[in-house]
């Protein structure tokens, strides 16, 4: 094997889903994922802790966009509307690979402890909101509450879209579960 491959990181992901999705993924083991993607064992923990991670590769980065569109948010945004504006940056950078999302979505639904790594990472996302939140001077629990309530409404959305045609927007999914949440509020 050469020492050095393009975009090896992509092709472990590709191999790692392609392995999932056919075997199941208890059944994969990483050096057979690193075969299919014509590396060794080594290269992949080069880029993933586990193989587990190469379905949440992404989660740091998600998470500082999202941190960085609610810091962006108007001061006279509501602590929502501050997390609406971080939910919409989210919807765009999830929304772009619908198919990969539902194969992905579909390989952590069918694996326990996947779904609760899923829940780990959703909860580190409701806390980085949270504190951005309390940056902007936001008190408790209204920081906790409205960050808490976005990763809801975005999970929501994102396990509607996932189960849509491809033709589904998952930008428009978040606005429709977030109008909901008015909504089911206004019940009050």
């Amino acid at each position: 094997m050469v020492r050095w491959e393009a975009d090896a990181s992509g092709r472990l992901r590709e191999a790692a889903m392609q392995l999932y999705v056919e075997r199941g993924f208890e059944q994969t083991t990483v050096a057979e994922i690193a075969k299919r993607a014509g590396l060794t064992a080594r290269t992949f923990f080069r880029y993933f802790a586990d193989k587990r991670e190469v379905l949440f590769a992404g989660s740091a980065d998600l998470q500082e966009r999202l941190v960085r569109a609610l810091e962006a948010a108007p001061d006279s945004a509501s602590p929502m509307q501050a997390v609406a504006a971080a939910l919409a940056v989210g919807a765009t950078t999830l929304g772009q690979h619908h198919e990969h999302s539902r194969l992905r979505q579909s390989i952590i639904n069918a694996n326990a402890d996947l779904q609760e790594r899923e829940l780990i990472k959703l909860a580190s996302l409701a806390a980085a909101l949270a504190d951005g939140l309390r940056r902007r001077g936001v008190p408790e629990p209204d920081a906790s509450l409205a960050a808490e309530t976005g990763i809801v409404v975005l999970r929501v959305a994102f396990e509607r879209w996932v189960g849509e045609p491809l033709g589904a927007d998952l930008s428009q999914a978040t606005a429709a579960a977030l109008d909901r949440l008015g909504v089911v509020t206004s019940a009050r």
